[in-house]
């Protein structure tokens, strides 16, 4: 149960992380105004309380982990929300920071 909570924590943290990160985006680079940025402040506020309910107690390994979350999460949302097409370089890459989770949060400890 502790490895789907901790899985379903990192994919909520990414909607709030990056979904927060692309309305400040939207508000400022696309002209789509305060409320857009403003609504992004506060989920990337939201993303950093999410983050603390991850069972491991660990900062330092949580956030190394959740960098590639992130970075499999952007890839993702730029395909949805911007229509981005990924190369096969990009999804490479992607897969190797998904590994890099599971290594750093299930793999074996000193």
């Amino acid at each position: 149960m502790t490895v789907a909570r901790s899985i379903a924590l990192f994919l909520l943290s990414a909607l709030f992380e990056i979904g927060g990160a692309w309305l400040v985006w939207q508000g400022v680079r696309e002209h789509r105004g305060w409320v857009w940025a403003g609504a992004g402040v506060l989920a990337l506020g939201t993303y950093g309380f999410v983050a603390t309910l991850q069972p491991d107690s660990h900062f330092g390994r949580v956030l190394a982990a959740y960098g590639g979350v992130f970075v499999a999460g952007s890839l993702a949302w730029g395909v949805v929300a911007d229509g981005f097409r990924p190369t096969r370089y990009d999804l490479i890459g992607a897969a190797v920071c998904l590994a890099g989770v599971a290594v750093i949060m299930y793999g074996p400890r000193r």
